[in-house]
């Protein structure tokens, strides 16, 4: 069974395919755009962990 790690990080609205492209081409991918505490967007992201 794959072993995932999660990341988060704030999206700008102006640059959003840009940020999500740069954690794209390390891996990561998009599982959900949330509305976060302070309004803005915040990205959830998940790849599989290196060595698991």
């Amino acid at each position: 069974m794959p072993v995932w790690e999660y990341a988060t990080t704030p999206l700008l609205i102006h640059n959003t395919t840009a940020i999500l492209n740069t954690w794209g081409a390390d891996g990561w991918e998009l599982v959900q755009i949330v509305v976060g505490p302070e309004g803005g967007l915040v990205a959830y992201l998940k790849r599989q962990k290196a060595g698991a």
